[in-house]
């Protein structure tokens, strides 16, 4: 199919039709934005121009889209439900508002044969202004010498608490220079704090506190909190005793995501 130039604000305002009241968020961006600050080893094999959509799920998510779907679809042969439901949500929103276009959907857990991610979710979440990626070399005169650091994003209204689920690229889809890149907003700004931040992504991530860099206007909900506080093998009890799953439900408890998954939302 030959490219088609479109507003992206329309494109966006289908999928949030669709994706908001579900506790998502939408946010547009050009491929060659996310391209340009990546090796071309990581690029998306897209032109420049390509339109792409990066979801994030807000706190609300929880509540809004996961419980119903656990309480309708069960855990039958899922191997993590909130990647299930993410992906049936999603998908959902595209097969609605696109039938029959070149949608191409990455989801944050996926990886390439050659174990790469699909995408690299912060990345892409900064390149559309969605969210600030602090990372080590954010820091001026850093004190961390070699150590490895890992890099976190920070959303101006959320703070830490939401995560970067999926990245839409419409492939035959571009758009045009009235489409200028965001600045993400630098919910950060100062080296103690920044140090802060990423010393707590870093070395304290159990204890929730980056997330709480900013002052959020939602967080996690108690029983989110729990969900993910519980590691995953035992994530299927859990929702058995909120009522959510019957006592024959037994996900696939040998699938390596299942276990092995962090499933730190």
């Amino acid at each position: 199919m030959a490219s088609s130039t479109v507003n992206a604000g329309r494109v966006k305002g289908l999928l949030e039709d669709c994706l908001s009241k579900l506790g998502f968020e939408i946010y547009p961006l050009k491929v060659g934005w996310y391209n340009s600050v990546l090796p071309p080893s990581l690029h998306l094999s897209y032109p420049d121009d390509t339109l792409a959509m990066v979801v994030l799920s807000a706190p609300s998510m929880f509540e809004q889209a996961f419980l119903p779907f656990i309480g309708e679809m069960g855990c039958q042969g899922l191997c993590d439900p909130i990647d299930q439901c993410v992906k049936h949500c999603v998908s959902s929103a595209v097969s609605q508002c696109f039938p029959g276009q070149n949608v191409d959907a990455r989801y944050d857990y996926e990886l390439l044969p050659s174990r790469k991610p699909k995408f690299l979710a912060q990345t892409a979440a900064h390149a559309s202004g969605a969210a600030f990626y602090y990372q080590k070399s954010d820091v001026s005169d850093q004190p961390w010498g070699t150590k490895k650091i890992f890099g976190v994003c920070v959303h101006p209204s959320f703070g830490g608490w939401f995560a970067i689920r999926a990245l839409l690229v419409f492939g035959d889809v571009t758009v045009g220079s009235e489409m200028v890149q965001p600045v993400p907003s630098d919910c950060v700004p100062s080296r103690d704090g920044r140090i802060q931040l990423l010393e707590a992504f870093n070395f304290h991530w159990q204890d929730w506190s980056y997330r709480n860099i900013v002052q959020p206007v939602q967080t996690y909900s108690q029983k989110q909190r729990d969900y993910f506080s519980t590691p995953p093998a035992q994530r299927s009890d859990l929702l058995k005793s909120w009522g959510f799953l019957p006592e024959e439900s037994d996900p696939d408890t040998t699938s390596d995501k299942w276990i092995q998954k962090n499933g730190h939302g």
